[in-house]
C-alpha cells in the first residue's frame, strides 16, 4: 500500500476516552470518538498496547498477545472499533511488543515451572565464577539488566488480585519455582523478560501473532524497540568504558529476522503498512529496515532529533534543546534516507516523549504558533507523519508539583536515582517533571470540565489546563486544530509533498530551518522560524512571488523580494 501521502494519528487508549467511569480509557470511549478521528483526515490510527498485562509499564509487558485487556474491553469491542473506523476508510495499526514478554505470560510462566523448551524462550544465563552477573548491561529503566530466575523476581509486584483483575493467573508453582542459579535478561523492567529471537520457536508464534491479528482486519503494525532482538547469542559484556547499547542495538541479525516475520505475516498483506520503533540507531540501519528492497518493513522511527535537550547524551538533565543539532539531524536523516531509499516516520510526540511545544516552543506566549510551527516543519517534510492525540489541539505538559502524581516506573525510578545520587528531591522533581514520558499520557482533554469530558469517574492521571486547551474550544473557533486538518488534507491534494524531493536550505540560519521539495516541476520553500523574535531569510529568487501554501499566520503575503521576514515561531511554504 502507496503510504507516501498518508497521515497516522496514534491513540494511548488509557487517556483517550473512558465510557465506564473508572478513570481508564477503553475500546468503546474511542469508539464513541470514531467521528472526531476520522474529521481529521487521517488514514490509520496506532494503537498503543491493549492487549492482556499487569500493567507494570502500561501495557508494554504484554501477558496474551491475543486477548484484550478487560480493563479496557473485549474483541467484541475491537471488532466493532475496527468496522467503524474502516467504515470511513481509516485503518487500524496495533502495536506489537515482540522483543520482550511480561513475565506473567504463560511462556515464561512455563519456563518458571521447569519446561526446557519455554527456557529456551528467554535468555537464561548462569553467574559468573565469582558469582557475577552474566553481564554487565543495564536496563533501559535503571540498574543491571538482570535478574534471579525465580518466581520472587519475576512476579515482582503482581498480586494475585491485580492478575485476576488483568485476565491471568499466577504462576501456580509456588514462590521457590524456578532455579535461583539463572539469571534472565531484562533489558526493561524487572518484569519485562527479554525474548530469545535466535529460537525458530520464538520467531513462528512472533509471526503466528502478527497473523492472529491481519486476520481481525488489521493492516498496520508498529514494531516496538524492534531492533533489539538481533542480540548477539553470546551476549558479550561491553567493554569497559564504551556504551552497552552497542552491544546489543542493530545487530547482523535484525534484517534476517525482520525479513522472515515479514514473510510469514504482513508481507502477504498487499495492504499492510508498518513501521519499527529503532532505539539508537543509524541511518545506514534504517535504510537497510525501510528500504523496499530489503522486504522488511515500510518504514522507520529514530529518536536523536528528540535528544538535543539532553545535556551529555543524558536524559534526566535540564538544559535548552541545541538548535543547531535539531537541524543537522532532521536534514542529515532527511538526506541521507532518501539517498538510500529509505523511509522516515516523522513526529515530535508519542507516549514515550514530554510534549514538543514544551520542548521546542513557548506554550506561555506563543502556544498557537509554537505548536503550528512544529506541525508546519514534519508535515511538509519527506516520509510520513504521525500526529499524537492532543498534539493537534496544543496539549502541554500537566503542571504536576510533585513525584507522587507520576505513575510511570521510569519516571519513579529515575526521580530515586537521582536523589540517591545525591541531587535535592526540588531539582530531582524539576529534572523528571522535564523529561517524564507521563507529560504525554495524560488524558485527552474534550471540553473545559474537571475531568476534560475524558471520563466520569477519576483520572488515572491529572488533566491540568482543560480549561482553555479542549476540542471544544478548538471546534468552536480555534486556530492550530483547523490547521493540522489543513496539513493533512493538503498531503494528499499535493503529490510534491508526499513523493518530492528533500534538501535542505539555508543550514546556517541561527533561527530557521528550513528546506526544498521538488517534484514533477514544482518546487515547495518551507521555511520555519523556531525562536520568539523575529527574523529575516534570503530566499532564492526563483521563489519571490511565489504562491503562499500555507502559513501559521492569516496574513501572510507571498515574498516581493529576497530578504523574507518571518514573525515569532512562523512557518511559511512557498509554492512555485
Amino acid at each position: 500500500m502507496s503510504f507516501q501521502d498518508k497521515t497516522i494519528y496514534q491513540i494511548y487508549p488509557r487517556s483517550f476516552r473512558d465510557s465506564t467511569g473508572s478513570g481508564v480509557g477503553d475500546l468503546r470511549g474511542i469508539i464513541e470518538k470514531v467521528p472526531y478521528i476520522a474529521s481529521l483526515g487521517v488514514d490509520m490510527v496506532w494503537f498503543n498496547p491493549f492487549f492482556v498485562s499487569p500493567q507494570r509499564d502500561n501495557g508494554y509487558d504484554i501477558a496474551d498477545y491475543r486477548a484484550i485487556n478487560p480493563s479496557l474491553g473485549t474483541m467484541e469491542d475491537f471488532e466493532e472499533l475496527v468496522a467503524a473506523l474502516g467504515s470511513h476508510g481509516v485503518g487500524v495499526m496495533l502495536d506489537m511488543v515482540l522483543n520482550h514478554t511480561s513475565t506473567q505470560h504463560e511462556w515464561f510462566q512455563r519456563a518458571l515451572a521447569g519446561e526446557k523448551e519455554y527456557q529456551d524462550f528467554y535468555y537464561l544465563r548462569p553467574a559468573g565464577p565469582g558469582g557475577e552477573l552474566p553481564n554487565n548491561w543495564v536496563s533501559k529503566f535503571g540498574g543491571n539488566a538482570w535478574a534471579p530466575f525465580t518466581a520472587q523476581y519475576a512476579g515482582m509486584g503482581i498480586t494475585p488480585e491485580g492478575a485476576a483483575e488483568n485476565g491471568f493467573a499466577l504462576n501456580a508453582a509456588g514462590p521457590d519455582a524456578g532455579n535461583p542459579d539463572l539469571y534472565y535478561l531484562h533489558l526493561f523492567d524487572v518484569t519485562q523478560a527479554d525474548l530469545n529471537w535466535h529460537n525458530p520457536r520464538v520467531r513462528q508464534e512472533m509471526a503466528a501473532v502478527v497473523k492472529f491479528w491481519l486476520d481481525k482486519g488489521v493492516h498496520g503494525f508498529r514494531f516496538d524497540v524492534i531492533n533489539l532482538i538481533g542480540k548477539p547469542q553470546d551476549l558479550p559484556s561491553a567493554p569497559a568504558g564504551t556504551d552497552d547499547r552497542a552491544m546489543y542495538t542493530d545487530g547482523e541479525a535484525v534484517v534476517p529476522f525482520l525479513r522472515e516475520l515479514a514473510a510469514a505475516s504482513f508481507g502477504q498483506d498487499p495492504h499492510s503498512i508498518t513501521v519499527g520503533e529503532m532505539s539508537s540507531t543509524s541511518i545506514e540501519k534504517c535504510i537497510l529496515y525501510s528500504n523496499p528492497d530489503s522486504r522488511t518493513l515500510s518504514m522507520a522511527f529514530n529518536f536523536h532529533h528528540l535528544k538535543v535537550d539532553y545535556l551529555d547524551g543524558k536524559k534526566w538533565t535540564r538544559t535548552p534543546f541545541d538548535f543547531d543539532a535539531l537541524k543537522s539531524l532532521l536534514s542529515e536523516w532527511g538526506v541521507g534516507m532518501q539517498a538510500g531509499g529509505g523511509w522516515n516516520a516523522l513526529f515530535w510526540n508519542n507516549h514515550d516523549q514530554p510534549r514538543a511545544n514544551n520542548r521546542f516552543g513557548d506554550v506561555v506566549n506563543f502556544p498557537v504558533e509554537s505548536a503550528t510551527m512544529l506541525a508546519t516543519t514534519i508535515h511538509l517534510m519527506r516520509g510520513t507523519p504521525y500526529v499524537y492525540m492532543g498534539e493537534e489541539i496544543g496539549m502541554t505538559d500537566p503542571d504536576y508539583t510533585s513525584i507522587e502524581e507520576y505513575r510511570d516506573v521510569e519516571a519513579i525510578n529515575a526521580f530515586e536515582e537521582l536523589v540517591a545520587g545525591g541531587m535535592s528531591r526540588e531539582e530531582a522533581f524539576a529534572t523528571v517533571h522535564a523529561k517524564a514520558r507521563d507529560n504525554s499520557r495524560t488524558p485527552m482533554q474534550w471540553d473545559a470540565s474537571a475531568t476534560a469530558g475524558f471520563t466520569s469517574g477519576t483520572p488515572w492521571l491529572r488533566p491540568t489546563n482543560q480549561e482553555h486547551i479542549n476540542v471544544e474550544a478548538e471546534e468552536a473557533g480555534g486556530r492550530i486544530l483547523p490547521y493540522y486538518r489543513k496539513l493533512i488534507r493538503l498531503r494528499k491534494e499535493l503529490p510534491l509533498i508526499g513523493y518530492g524531493t528533500f534538501a535542505p536550505y539555508a543550514l546556517d540560519h541561527p533561527q530557521v530551518f528550513a528546506y526544498v521539495r521538488e517534484y514533477d516541476g514544482q518546487r515547495l520553500l518551507v521555511l520555519n522560524n523556531f525562536y520568539g523574535t523575529p527574523t529575516q531569510v534570503e530566499v532564492p529568487v526563483e521563489f519571490v512571488g511565489g504562491r503562499v501554501l500555507i502559513s501559521n499566520y492569516d496574513d501572510a503575503a507571498s515574498p516581493a523580494q529576497q530578504a523574507v521576514s518571518l514573525r515569532a515561531y512562523q512557518s511559511l511554504a512557498i509554492l512555485i
